[in-house]
């Protein structure tokens, strides 16, 4: 990469123990965690209607658990691709930085 970038690195398990995990299941898995966040972002808001009763920091600590969740099971999709279907993430991964620069999101600091 030509320019510098600053990056959010996070490294999160490989789960073991889970039942047939497949692209379909981890999907729907994706989405039910993308709804709770959503949901807990609504709560946060107040966008449901209800009073919010809990401290800020409170509400930041269960919003960054549910993102937490969504990441882990956005890693668990890219095992099932390596695993099940030879997908080279880190391949991948340089890709979307490219093209992440070419769309102009990546400046210099």
């Amino acid at each position: 990469m030509s320019q510098q970038v600053d990056f959010k690195e996070i490294r999160l398990p490989r789960l073991r123990g889970l039942d047939k995990v497949t692209l379909e299941s981890t999907l729907i898995k994706l989405a039910e965690e993308l709804g709770e966040l959503a949901q807990y972002i609504g709560k946060f808001r107040g966008l449901n209607g209800e009073n919010i009763e809990k401290q800020e920091a409170e509400v930041l600590d269960g919003l960054t658990s549910e993102l937490l969740d969504v990441a882990q099971t956005a890693i668990t999709m890219m095992y099932v691709l390596e695993d099940t279907y030879g997908v080279d993430i880190a391949a991948k991964v340089e890709q979307h930085i490219d093209k992440l620069q070419r769309k102009g999101y990546l400046h210099k600091k």
